[in-house]
């Protein structure tokens, strides 16, 4: 397991959770630019792969 492992998923999340809100913002606007929009959706679906490879990595295998 990485030793940085926990303060970077922490930092990931808290990216991930801050672009949720800044899109929430733009489409409540309305007069958002929807490629603007389309790639802080990208980039927070990257954010949520980056998160769940971490998550994984921090989980020991276990044999049933």
């Amino acid at each position: 397991m990485n030793d940085d492992a926990p303060g970077q998923l922490d930092a990931l999340k808290a990216e991930h959770r801050r672009l949720d809100q800044e899109i929430a913002e733009l489409e409540l606007a309305g007069n958002a630019d929807q490629l603007v929009i389309a790639r802080l959706k990208k980039r927070k679906l990257h954010l949520k792969d980056q998160i769940a490879l971490i998550a994984d990595r921090n989980i020991p295998d276990i044999i049933a």
